[in-house]
């Protein structure tokens, strides 16, 4: 058992650009407190984060929840931050990788006790949410509520930048949504009532509602450009893996299925929005595909281990352990990380998300690139970013 834990530490410091000072927000208090703020003149985008924990960069170190959903704890952040972050990664994110490829420093957490540069855009995201309220219910800041907190924030920046800044600055902006894997882990555990309830299909079909209600929202609120990662082959995961029929290691197909399902869900759903809403544009990241290829040939991509965990216990790696401070407390420590396509149970390792990151960014064209670096108007509205 790896009992060596990093306790002392502090939240990632941040690059911020400041027009004027930037009061401290705390969006759990009724009346936010906000200095005068300016919108940089030069074309400038935003990027907002709504989702689970393969985007939260630490909102829920301010929340009441237990250690599943929590990793401000080493050896979480040990690979570039040196401390943990709150992010379920050895390292960064493919947030924030993409923030650094436009030229934006890391996106704050909403909840990070401190400055914000709210015109560089927000994270909303928190570990263990889902599309539904219902999915750890109390253990996370659910959609729902990710989305009251936008409401509010798009309030604020109209009361201080003006109207027009304001709606400039949301309608240049890209939205990144990352969620559904929580709902479908809940919905297959045994003793799931949804299980009872709803065929695969039903439950896809409440997910994608929940989405679309989230993605309407924003766009209410000035929002036009969305840029969703789809599922990935969520019966291939390392935890899915350690409990498959028999312990034979395949992929869990139920839940790869599920997933298969709500990508052509999500797309077929983006496309009506796009129909439907004046100026909406939408772009697919082919999570699945590209996790999939690394799983299935890892040294293509410079990896030598795809279906083991580099950290965690039991079969594969895959009892979500890492760390200690959850309900299991032994786990293993692989010694080099960049050899893993996978850091922990559930999630990607630094190194893969960066691959992940310059997929959605540049290898899947240039219309991303200018969405994020430019402002332009146009974004891909393909099923993936391969336009």
């Amino acid at each position: 058992m790896r009992t060596k834990v990093n306790e002392d530490y502090n939240m990632v410091s941040f690059r911020f650009h400041f027009c004027f000072l930037v009061l401290f927000v705390v969006f759990l208090t009724p009346a936010p407190s906000l200095g005068h703020i300016c919108l940089p003149k030069q074309q400038h985008v935003a990027l907002f984060i709504f989702g689970d924990s393969l985007v939260d960069a630490g909102n829920n170190d301010y929340i009441n929840t237990t250690t599943d959903n929590l990793a401000n704890y080493g050896p979480y952040g040990e690979t570039f931050f040196n401390y943990p972050t709150g992010r379920f990664s050895n390292g960064r994110l493919i947030p924030d990788f993409i923030a650094e490829f436009a030229k934006l420093p890391f996106i704050t957490p909403l909840l990070y006790p401190g400055y914000h540069q709210y015109t560089d855009g927000t994270n909303f995201a928190s570990a263990g949410a889902g599309a539904l309220v219902e999915t750890n219910q109390g253990l996370m800041i659910d959609l729902k509520t990710q989305l009251h907190y936008y409401q509010k924030l798009v309030k604020l920046l109209r009361a201080r930048l003006g109207h027009e800044e304001a709606k400039t600055l949301l309608a240049r902006a890209v939205y990144l949504i990352s969620t559904g894997s929580n709902d479908y882990f809940a919905f297959s555990t045994s003793n799931s009532s949804a299980l009872q309830t709803y065929s695969p299909e039903e439950y896809v079909d409440i997910v994608i509602g929940n989405l679309t209600s989230l993605i309407k929202g924003i766009y209410k609120k000035g929002g036009r450009k969305i840029a969703i990662p789809n599922l990935a082959p969520l019966g291939c995961l390392p935890i899915a893996r350690a409990l498959s029929p028999n312990n034979t290691g395949a992929c869990v197909e139920e839940l790869s299925t599920l997933a298969k399902l709500h990508n052509e869900a999500l797309s077929k759903s983006l496309q009506e929005l796009e129909n439907q809403l004046d100026g909406f544009k939408y772009s697919i990241a082919d999570t699945y595909t590209s996790l999939s290829e690394r799983i299935n040939n890892p040294s293509k991509y410079g990896f030598k281990i795809s279906k083991i965990a580099c950290c965690g216990t039991g079969p594969y790696r895959g009892i979500f352990s890492c760390g200690g401070k959850r309900s299991v407390k032994e786990y293993k420590l692989c010694h080099n990380v960049s050899e893993y396509v996978f850091f922990d149970s559930i999630h990607p390792s630094e190194r893969a998300n960066q691959q992940f990151a310059e997929e959605m960014f540049w290898s899947y064209g240039s219309r991303a690139s200018q969405i994020l670096e430019l402002g332009v108007s146009e974004f891909s509205n393909c099923s993936q970013l391969t336009c």
